[in-house]
């Protein structure tokens, strides 16, 4: 019998050979990505190594459009990537889910956009800050941007930014949200990260100063919203017609979910021979209530990925088909990616707390893993309550006016 949720069994289900080649490939790093988690973790950043070799497998490319040397491979096949890599080290997984998410985004800008960022380059990264705190003044031909974002996860490997403002006239009164793109020559990082969990990611702040956005380098919150990027007009496949809320929540909640699984797998590996001295030196295994335990474990794991998988997989097939994608499935997309990370969370809860005083050691990867995965469950996108409302709402037929459906 296969041990363990079916996600961490050492079993490969059948995949498309461009996927297999992907996997192949970020497979083969892992046991180094592992063995640099403890590095990432004390220095506050995912080792440049790392990330050179992962970017020689494509995984950075696979939802960029193919014009621009991507893949465009459905965001479920993503994920999954990036939850094995984040089984082998949290804060490189949730490193890879953004900044491997963000060629999604950029394939919505205007052409001229994307062709400055990866005519270039076509590995060049991009990270992020959404939260509207810039302030875009209209000028000649585009806009006068200043403000300072914070988490910024893995900016230092990239070469461009995406974030959020709102454009304001004259006196001051907001007009319009907006997602600005910058060249790392237009702003500066400040090193602030210094955090309980996903202390890799290295977050930092993005700081701007009165930097010229061209227009073309601007999307707008309506266009996003309504589907009608100015980027779907040269990138027509499905992935493009996605919604933000769909694809983006689940890059914050692939890494989480890939976590759990990691720390299944050090948990069922640590304790399968080792003696309780405490409770009459019986072996850990033969206990009641840790195979108790680890069966709570594998099927919240298992739960977490089959429902972001299949709802995933379902928006791709109506935007494949070129139909409306309902507000309900929308709404459940984002109720079971929240319930995901709970479920998560629940998983590595109960493996930390049967592993006894072992796992408390610091560096422990049931003890990294416990607090990586509680870090990345306070982002925004992995509120639980605020997302479930949403859902309610729907169910009741109330409106839902929410950026993240």
């Amino acid at each position: 019998m296969s041990p363990g949720p079916a996600h961490v069994r050492n079993r490969r289900g059948r995949v498309s050979s461009e996927d297999d080649e992907i996997l192949v490939a970020v497979r083969a790093l892992l046991p180094g990505i592992a063995a640099r988690a403890s590095s990432a973790d004390v220095n506050r950043r995912v080792p440049q190594e790392s990330i050179g070799e992962l970017l020689g497998t494509g995984v950075f490319r696979m939802l960029q459009p193919r014009r621009h040397g991507g893949t465009e491979r459905a965001p479920a096949d993503f994920f999954r990537v990036v939850r094995e890599i984040s089984a082998a080290c949290g804060s490189t997984g949730w490193v890879v889910s953004v900044l491997g998410v963000h060629p999604w985004q950029l394939g919505l800008f205007h052409p001229d956009a994307q062709e400055e960022v990866w005519g270039p380059d076509p590995d060049a990264l991009v990270c992020s800050s959404y939260a509207p705190v810039g302030r875009l003044v209209p000028v000649e031909g585009g806009y006068e941007l200043s403000g300072r974002w914070r988490f910024s996860s893995g900016c230092e490997h990239a070469s461009w930014t995406l974030v959020g403002g709102l454009v304001v006239e004259s006196h001051g009164r907001p007009v319009d949200f907006v997602t600005a793109l910058v060249p790392r020559a237009d702003y500066a990082i400040e090193d602030v990260w210094d955090v309980v969990g996903l202390r890799g990611t290295a977050s930092n702040d993005i700081i701007v100063r009165r930097a010229f956005v061209p227009e073309h380098r601007v999307l707008r919150g309506y266009e996003q919203a309504r589907l009608r990027g100015p980027g779907q007009k040269v990138n027509t496949g499905p992935l493009y017609r996605m919604p933000f809320g769909s694809v983006f929540t689940n890059a914050i909640t692939a890494p989480v979910v890939g976590v759990a699984a990691g720390c299944y797998r050090a948990y069922v590996t640590a304790m399968r021979d080792r003696t309780r001295f405490s409770l009459g030196g019986d072996r850990f295994a033969e206990d009641q209530f840790a195979q108790v335990a680890v069966a709570r474990a594998a099927s919240e794991i298992d739960a977490a990925v089959l429902q972001t998988d299949h709802n995933l997989r379902e928006v791709y097939q109506y935007a494949a088909r070129g139909e409306r994608i309902p507000m309900e499935l929308r709404l459940r997309v984002r109720r079971d990616q929240v319930r995901a990370t709970e479920r998560a969370l629940e998983a590595v809860d109960i493996l930390f707390k049967t592993a006894g005083g072992n796992s408390l050691a610091r560096g422990n990867p049931i003890e990294r893993a416990w607090r990586d995965a509680h870090a990345g469950s306070v982002h925004v996108a992995n509120d639980v309550e605020r997302a479930l409302v949403l859902y309610g709402k729907g169910e009741f037929g109330l409106t839902v006016e929410d950026e993240l459906v």
